[in-house]
C-alpha cells in the first residue's frame, strides 16, 4: 500500500488527494498498477465532488471486469463506512 494511502485524518482528505491516488494505481507510478484500487479511489473521489475521477473512473471500468468494478466498489464502501 502506498504511504499515502492512509491519511492522518481522511475525513479531512480532499477529493484531490484521493483522484491522485487513483492515478497512481491507474498509472503504476510508485506502486504496483492496479486497476481495482485505482477505481476505488476515483470512487471515492467521485462520491466527494472530483469530476476528473468520474472520467478516469469511466475510462479504466472499460479495461476491468464486471467482477473488478464491483471488487472496487465493495472496497470504496468498506473505506468510506471506516472514515
Amino acid at each position: 500500500m502506498a504511504r499515502s494511502e492512509m491519511p492522518s485524518r481522511p475525513e479531512g482528505t480532499s477529493a484531490e488527494m484521493l483522484f491522485h491516488l487513483g492515478m497512481m494505481y491507474c498509472l503504476g507510478h510508485e506502486v504496483e498498477q492496479d486497476y481495482v484500487a485505482a477505481h476505488k479511489w476515483f470512487n471515492i473521489a467521485a462520491l466527494r465532488g472530483s469530476a476528473e475521477a468520474r472520467h478516469y473512473r469511466c475510462e479504466i471500468s472499460r479495461e476491468m471486469t464486471a467482477n473488478q468494478i464491483a471488487e472496487a466498489q465493495r472496497q470504496a464502501r468498506a473505506w468510506i463506512s471506516i472514515h
